[in-house]
């Protein structure tokens, strides 16, 4: 490289372009050394399953060489080229790039810094996005529809999708099962049709959107819809902002038919085993009451990215007469009014409990056991996804897609640095509230670095709450608000370890939920929820979040120590996004088409 960053003739679209000329040129040559000495000392390359078959991030030049070293000869990545002009701020020229391998295409995004005066990547992201031979039937080849001509053997739309439902299961075996129909498993589900994957996606509930439907009525998306979109169908532009449980349960169902996902409802999995020798498994459902036998290739567990609920196991629980429900069971507030209410906890799910309870006229107190962060909505909105998720970056050009591709271009491992600054500003905005709180003893926390909710969410899926209002209630005193930790349960009260007594009608356990390894344990055995290891967590070594940094979600959307076992999940955004990949990656595998993984997950902790 002879041109540096500060070369005044030099454009960022020509220091891009000469970047990536030199970076393919030592590709083509093999030359692994040269290739990982155009990265900063400092640097990230996050692969999206393009060179890797993984969902993995290298680090700093000799993670690259590594990577490299494995995956070159195989991936032979050509055709890099700048997608659109590149930016540049701050000493850093921001690019989009397209790039071809072996077996697929592929679009990422560099962030460019100069380094000993020549132009390294700081940040390096690739992802696959179709397969070569195996594209989507999208656009300009989008199926007809119609059979035109004369043809005695025709079938009909649908005849074609009956005799597809009747012989799903027993005629015809699904290649992949995903276990759990919400919007996660229905958003692979949809990916996979469209990929031409035969799956089958089966949920103990009767109706695809129940599972949203029977929660506590006032439940509602805290995330706003450009966030929430599902794969291919967005939601309408009249759609509110923040979805309803009901509207978001009816539209679930509706996008099922819609998207042609083959969806068995009213079934529950009761066993599972997997043969290595037959390369499939044999999974035991009860449909309806009738026992039936499956024999995927693949099984995806999308039971929720926050697995079994934590229901705690506390003395005189047999004894108490009131009700006792954990969160996730809780059906409302309207038999409760006039009646005293214990919730336990001080996330999300008990502020909204004990709000819809305070609206129905019931006397809550609430049982806070450790601090909790909060941030107003509107604030992080505004704030900490505006950027990328809102009428206004929507109007500036950023699509779902890009901005999906924008959030995962942060190495997780610098992630709190830009997270940080966001929550200084939120902090600032909001400090008449936070101020209200802290009088009314509310323990507060703004994450062990300060970087606030995202990367709580991240690190321990808990320790947050997205204020829609109900703080107030708990500033204001209008629910009472108590500190401990609960020794037992009377008749008619629950008692904190200091001795303090809460007269209850109801205790609401809203006290999270174990890994998402607990529901493999359950299907399948404890032995391979422990050969998986937990799941979810960056190993930040925070607070429910045990180090070793491991880098990625542990265990989501990629390969895992137990063969042909996956957990999808997350938020909308989440599943949305990484449904891509991991259809990608099933596809892959249902093609015959050799996915050697690279830097399989290590197991560091079971639970």
């Amino acid at each position: 490289m002879t041109q540096t960053l500060d070369t005044p003739t030099q454009t960022p679209a020509q220091r891009a372009e000469r970047w990536f000329a030199d970076f393919e040129a030592a590709l083509r040559a093999r030359d692994v050394a040269g290739a990982a000495g155009m990265f900063a000392t400092t640097s990230f390359w996050r692969d999206l399953v393009a060179f890797t078959w993984n969902i993995t991030t290298v680090e700093n030049p000799a993670g690259v060489a590594e990577m490299l070293g494995a995956t070159l000869e195989r991936t032979d990545p050509t055709g890099f080229a700048v997608d659109e002009p590149p930016d540049e701020a701050d000493g850093v020229t921001t690019a989009w790039f397209t790039f071809e391998t072996a077996t697929g295409r592929g679009r990422g995004l560099v962030r460019l810094v100069e380094e000993d005066g020549e132009p390294r990547a700081w940040t390096f992201l690739t992802t696959l996005y179709e397969l070569k031979g195996f594209e989507e039937p999208r656009g300009p080849a989008r199926p007809m529809g119609a059979e035109h001509g004369a043809n005695k053997e025709r079938l009909t739309w649908l005849e074609r999708r009956e005799k597809e439902e009747a012989d799903l299961g027993t005629a015809v075996q699904p290649y992949v099962l995903v276990i759990g129909g919400g919007q996660g498993g229905i958003g692979l589900g949809a990916r996979l049709r469209q990929l031409g994957v035969p799956a089958l996606v089966i949920d103990k509930h009767a109706r695809p959107g129940d599972q949203w439907r029977g929660r506590y009525k006032s439940l509602c998306l805290h995330d706003p819809v450009w966030y929430d979109h599902l794969p291919y169908l967005k939601f309408p532009e009249n759609w509110p902002v923040f979805s309803p449980k009901d509207k978001i349960g009816d539209w679930l169902e509706s996008y099922v038919k819609v998207m042609e996902v083959p969806y068995w409802g009213g079934t529950v999995a009761t066993s599972a085993t997997y043969s290595p020798e037959k390369g499939e498994w044999t999974v035991e459902v009860e449909r309806n009451g009738k026992a039936l036998t499956l024999r995927p290739r693949h099984v995806v567990l999308a039971t929720g990215m926050s697995g079994k609920p934590n229901i705690p196991v506390i003395p005189g629980q047999d004894v108490f007469r009131g009700d006792q429900q954990h969160s996730s069971a809780h059906p409302g507030p309207d038999a409760y009014a006039g009646k005293k209410v214990v919730v336990i906890g001080s996330n999300n799910s008990a502020f909204d409990i004990c709000g819809a309870l305070w609206e129905h006229d019931a006397d809550v107190t609430m049982v806070q056991r450790s601090s909790t962060h909060i941030v107003k909505s509107a604030t992080l909105m505004d704030i900490g996804l505006g950027a990328l998720y809102s009428e206004e970056a929507v109007a500036g050009g950023v699509t779902t897609e890009k901005a999906d591709l924008i959030f995962a271009s942060l190495p997780y491992r610098i992630m709190h640095e830009f997270q940080i600054p966001l929550y200084e500003q939120m902090k600032e905005r909001d400090a008449d509230f936070y101020d209200r709180l802290e009088k009314a003893g509310f323990w507060h926390d703004w994450g062990e670095d300060g970087s606030g909710l995202f990367m709580k969410y991240l690190r321990r899926g808990s320790g947050y709450y997205i204020d829609v209002g109900a703080a107030d209630l708990v500033a204001n005193g209008d629910v009472k608000l108590v500190h401990g930790q609960v020794d037992h349960l009377t008749e008619d009260a629950v008692v904190l370890e200091d001795g303090t007594e809460l007269p209850a009608d109801l205790v609401v356990y809203a006290t999270g939920y174990g890994s998402m390894n607990g529901w493999a344990a359950d299907l399948i055995s404890q032995e391979v929820a422990d050969a998986v290891g937990k799941v979810w967590g960056l190993g930040s070594d925070t607070t429910k979040d045990p180090g070793p940094w491991e880098g990625e979600q542990r265990n989501m959307w990629k390969p895992t120590q137990q063969e042909a076992l996956w957990f999808h999940g997350g938020n909308l955004h989440q599943s949305r996004h990484y449904s891509l990949y991991l259809g990608l990656q099933l596809k892959a595998r249902y093609e015959g088409i050799p996915t050697p993984v690279h830097g399989l997950q290590e197991v560091h902790h079971l639970r």
